[in-house]
Order: structure tokens, then C-alpha cells, then sequence
């Protein structure tokens, strides 16, 4: 989190030396006894993208025959906890699992464990029954591991091994503990690049994933600085096998500015991380949206619109400015409210900077494919085999099967022609009706995404579309952008602007507060937010700043920020709507008790 001699020949070579190695003496970081790997490719196989290690170029990574390639992929998790084996294999066979990745467009996975599993760790969590998973009974959590790993370079996909923790019970701010030291940590990574040298499924290792606070960046302290034993640890990786790239993630807070864990690259641009082997590295960010923390862009009034400007600061800059490649190793949510879905759909517009997902675009790995990832829920729902279309429908204009081109897999990189002609065909008090001409395209137009300033209002795939949910007597700017099969947009069309009929009548709102329970070190409230205009609201806003040093701890049926004393508190996406005169309402729990009731200010949208 979050790649001189032929291949074949070096490959070749690397398997007799081994053998020979072993036979003559004990090997204390041998390869263990695993599935044997898959053979050397054909000719025909090598030259498919892909197809080798890789390594950059610049922001690019280019596969062994030097052709651009791009990870657009899923993190499925489960080695790093208490199971110590990738989870849901309770209900699927591994194989399946990895096969309906593949069909829904993932082409990478990034696989995180914790330094437990080099302590010969036998997976817990596995179901054997009608045949489930049968060639893993009596395995260790490694030799799993080389399962999934050489199943998924079977059939096409990459692999990203992620050191997630030092151990299985929690997370670490640092790359080491009391428990697990920096030289476990680096003989460990050491063990991995060894274990599956010759592997090609297996591109690189993410060294240590979401650093934080204490974590500095070129602070210049070898027991806090991130940047330095990254690159102890990436040389380290690269003394045993070279080929293989090194995923640095960033760290939480750099010069007084603050991020997600993992997520602030800033201080690469004074201090870079310096890899005795060129053209290996790659620079690894996470985010996130509110259902996993609050962060003060979420409630900036511009939002999402702000967001671009927050994604250069902390990572994105390191890209645009061909420093190196980025590759988003984590980002997620359960998609309960507006804001994480206006989030999500801000950030994939990022991540394909042209308007068309390609060589030539932002790396990716999606939290998660689990289902059982509290904060964020996953790809599948919670019967380990259902698709959640709508979460997996928000990345599909990123999507890459394949790994050249454009999204989709058809190796296709050429956007749409732009739809022209766009005009509004009639309003009314709530909705606004728009078409367009059709867009001619080689490749083949499927669709057209219709955009409500910087928010996607809806995808269909004829050339006419009616907005609604709108308020009277307001205008609205439209763009239109075609899709192709492929997954490519087009830019966006000129703009239109509709303004809704009627006076929209009046706004407002006020909101009530009352404390439910109060023991002294805690409490609970609830506040009613009541329309008081003669317009229905579509969205709302309470406001309030406490009298002491009270701090929000959780928050029900709204989003929240906390800046100093000032609270802000937004509707969730099922409660925005209220018809005049009509209430709803939302709870917290903050700390300590004996808060008073503070002044509420309360604004509707």
C-alpha cells in the first residue's frame, strides 16, 4: 500500500545455480519447497505485454520488452491477520476467487502479509469440503502463498507483495517493533525476494505499508526516518534479486502537513529515495474517504472540486512532474454517503489524467476485495461471491484486463470523438431534459457519461438524458463525454447551462439539540434538523462550536468534520432530502460530558 542477457536465459541460468547451490550446501534462504514455477514463456507469450519484470521510465513502468504497462488491480487481504492465509477461502476455492478477478478487469494483486507467516505459520480459515481448495491441505501460510502467487501468473495477473505488518495483531507506525526488529524485517523482505527469484508473477515488494507519526520523512533520525530505512531495505531487496521493483509509501506528516498513514509523498521532491539499482522504484500513496477518518477537504465548501489540488500536494505532483511512477496502493469506502461517492468518483478521474485510462496514467490497487473490511466493505459482498456492481461500476473507465493501452484490455489507448450539439431540450421546477449528437468513433462508442458541474448526474447510452431531483429557479452547468468499450472518454463537450422553472421558493432550516446520556467522561446527543422553507432541501449543513474541549468520537446518519472547538455536520446520503416543514435528524458520541448545549447555525441546500 498500496522490475545483457536474454530473459529466458538469465531465468535458465538462476535455476541452475540454485540447484547447484543446494546440492552442494545447506541453504539457510534457500527457495523452499514450493509448486514448481511456471515455465519460461513462449516467444509469442514474451512479447505480450507484460510479459518479465519491469521497471520505469520516468512516471512510466515498462514490462520486459520495454513496452508500457499499468496495474489497475485489487488488494485481497487475510495473510497479515490471526488467519495468516488471503480470506474468504472459508467459501471459495482460491482458484475461482482469482479467476472472477481476471473476468472483472483486475490485473493486479497486492497481497499483504505480516513477518508471522516466516515462522512456519499454518493457515487457519480454509475450507477443504467437495473438493474446495484441496491442494492446499497441509500447507504452510507460505507455501499458500506460492500457490495463489504461481496461480495467478498462470493465468495472466501480476502480484505485489505487501509487508502489511510486523505481526498479526495490529498495525505499526514504524517498519519495526520490540518484537520484530529492522534486521527481521530486512531478512525477511530478503527471504521473499529469494523465494520467489525467477517468478516473474511476482513484480515487486510494497517494503512497509502506511508509516505514520512518529514516521518522518528526511528528518535525518535512522530510528524514525522512513525515507532512510527504505532504503536500507530496498538495497537490500535488490542485492538478492535486482529485477524486482521497490514500493515505497509515503509517511503521514511531513513539514506540518498532515495526511492519511502511507498517504504524504511531499518530501520526496527535497529527498528522494536513492536504490543502488536505477529504475526500480516506485512511489506507493493510500486514500481515503470518509468512512474510514474525516479530513478537512472533505468539508472545504468547493469539494470535490478541491480535491485535485490536495492530491498534487501530497502525491500526485511526483507523476505529473516525471520524477517517478505513482501507483495508489489503497483507496477505498463503503459508498454510504454523497460525499465518498463524489470523492470516488473525483479521484478516477484522476487517476486518468488524458481522459483515457493507459500506459500513460496512475497505478492502482483497490481496498478491497474482501467484503470483511469494516471501514471500507469490498468488491464482493458478504457472501464472498456476489459482485458489488455499483462500487465495481465506479472504476470501470480505469479498468485494464490487459496491461497495454487503454482500459477494458482491448489494448485500445485512442479516446472517443467528443460529443457536439449539446443542448438543453426543457425544464421544468425539478429536472432539466439534454441531448446531444452521437459521437463517431472507430473503436465504438457504448455510452455517454453526463456530468452536472463536476458531478457525474448519470451514464446512458443514448444521445438524450433527463436530470432529475433538481430545485426550482436554479441554474446548472452540463458537459457531456463519450465511452468506448475500452473504457477510454472523450473530453468533455462544450458546456450547457439549464435553469430550472418556477421561483424555487424559500431555504432554510434550524436545528435542535439534546443530550440523550451523559456520564461525565462521555455522552451521547441527538439533533432534528427541520425544514423551516417551502422548498424541499436536497442537502443540509449544522454547524456548531462547543464551549470546552469536547471532541466528536463517532457520528450516526451524517458526515462530520472537527476543526479546533467548530464542528460541521453534513446530511448522509439517504437524509439531504426534506420536504418543507418535515424533519430528520442525526446522533454522536463525544467526550467528556458535561457539554451544555451549544449554539447550532444550520444551513440548507
Amino acid at each position: 500500500m498500496r522490475h545483457p542477457p536474454s530473459f529466458r536465459a538469465r531465468r535458465a541460468l538462476v535455476s541452475f545455480l540454485t540447484a547447484a547451490l543446494a546440492a552442494l550446501v545447506p541453504f539457510t534462504v534457500a527457495v523452499p519447497a514450493r509448486a514448481a514455477v511456471a515455465p519460461s514463456p513462449s516467444s509469442a507469450a514474451a512479447a505480450a505485454a507484460g510479459a518479465g519484470y519491469w521497471h520505469t521510465d520516468g512516471r512510466k513502468l515498462l514490462d520486459a520488452q520495454n513496452q508500457p504497462v499499468r496495474m489497475a488491480g485489487i488488494n485481497w487481504f487475510g495473510f497479515e491477520t490471526s488467519n495468516y492465509v488471503a480470506h474468504g477461502l472459508w467459501s471459495r476455492d482460491y482458484r475461482s476467487m482469482i479467476d472472477q478477478m481476471k473476468t472483472l478487469g483486475y490485473n493486479t494483486i497486492r497481497l499483504p502479509y505480516s513477518d508471522d507467516i516466516f515462522k512456519g505459520t499454518q493457515p487457519n480459515g480454509i475450507s477443504y469440503a467437495n473438493g474446495l481448495n484441496a491442494d492446499l491441505q497441509g500447507l504452510s501460510s507460505l507455501q499458500v502463498m506460492d500457490k495463489i502467487v504461481d496461480y495467478a501468473g498462470s493465468v495472466g495477473l501480476k502480484v505485489v507483495l505487501d509487508r502489511h505488518r510486523p505481526d498479526s495483531s495490529a498495525q505499526s507506525a514504524l517498519w519495526y517493533t520490540s518484537a520484530v526488529p529492522e534486521t527481521t524485517w530486512i531478512a525477511d523482505l530478503k527471504t521473499l525476494a529469494a523465494r520467489y527469484q525467477g517468478n516473474t508473477a511476482v513484480i515487486g515488494i510494497d517494503l512497509h505499508n502506511e508509516p505514520h507519526d512518529p514516521a518522518c520523512w528526511g528528518c535525518g533520525d535512522t530510528s524514525t526516518d522512513w525515507r532512510l530505512a527504505a532504503e536500507r531495505a530496498g538495497n537490500a531487496v535488490l542485492s538478492v534479486n535486482p529485477s524486482l521493483l521497490i514500493f515505497v509509501e509515503g509517511v503521514q506528516t511531513v513539514n506540518g502537513l498532515s495526511g492519511w498513514w502511507g498517504g504524504n509523498l511531499a518530501g520526496v521532491a527535497a529527498a528522494p529515495v536513492r536504490l543502488n539499482v536505477a529504475d526500480r522504484l516506485v512511489y506507493s500513496a493510500h486514500d481515503y474517504a470518509t468512512s474510514v477518518a474525516q479530513q478537512p477537504w472533505f468539508s472545504d465548501p468547493s469539494f470535490p472540486a478541491n480535491m485535485p489540488a490536495v492530491w498534487d500536494k501530497y502525491w500526485g505532483y511526483i507523476f505529473k512532474q516525471n520524477i517517478a511512477p505513482v501507483w495508489v496502493g489503497e483507496f477505498g469506502t463503503t459508498l454510504q454517503s454523497t460525499v465518498d461517492q463524489k470523492w470516488l468518483a473525483a479521484l478516477v478521474d484522476y487517476l486518468r489524467p488524458t481522459g483515457t485510462y493507459g500506459a500513460d496514467s496512475f497505478n492502482w490497487t483497490f481496498w478491497s476485495w474482501n467484503p470483511n473490511s469494516g471501514d471500507t466493505g469490498g468488491i464482493l459482498k458478504d457472501d464472498w461471491q456476489t459482485v458489488d456492481t455499483v462500487k465495481d461500476g465506479y472504476l470501470a473507465s480505469v479498468k485494464a484486463p490487459g496491461f497495454t493501452g487503454g482500459g477494458g484490455g482491448g489494448g485500445d489507448t485512442t479516446a472517443p470523438s467528443t460529443p457536439t450539439g449539446l443542448a438543453v431540450t426543457g425544464t421544468t421546477a425539478s429536472s432539466a431534459s439534454l441531448s446531444w449528437k452521437a459521437s463517431t468513433d472507430d473503436t465504438g462508442v457504448t455510452g455517454y457519461d453526463v456530468y452536472r458541474g463536476t458531478t457525474k448526474a448519470g451514464q446512458v447510452t443514448g444521445t438524450s438524458f433527463t436530470d432529475t431531483g433538481l430545485t426550482a429557479g436554479t441554474r446548472y452547468d452540463y458537459t457531456v463525454r463519450a465511452r468506448d468499450a475500452a473504457g477510454n472518454t472523450s473530453a468533455a463537450s462544450a458546456s450547457v447551462t439549464a435553469t430550472t422553472t418556477g421561483t424555487g421558493g424559500s431555504s432554510g432550516c434550524k436545528a435542535t439539540y439534546k443530550v440523550s446520556s451523559d456520564w461525565g467522561s462521555g455522552f451521547n446527543a441527538d439533533i432534528t434538523v427541520t425544514n423551516t422553507g417551502t422548498s424541499t432541501t436536497r442537502s443540509w449543513q449544522v454547524t456548531w462550536e462547543w464551549p470546552g474541549s469536547q471532541t466528536i468520537s463517532s457520528m450516526w446518519n451524517a458526515s462530520y468534520s472537527q476543526v479546533g472547538r467548530t464542528v460541521t455536520a453534513s446530511n448522509a446520503d439517504h437524509n439531504g432530502t426534506i420536504a418543507a416543514g418535515a424533519s430528520t435528524g442525526f446522533g454522536f458520541g463525544a467526550a467528556p460530558g458535561g457539554a451544555g448545549s451549544p449554539v447550532l447555525s444550520c444551513r440548507a441546500g
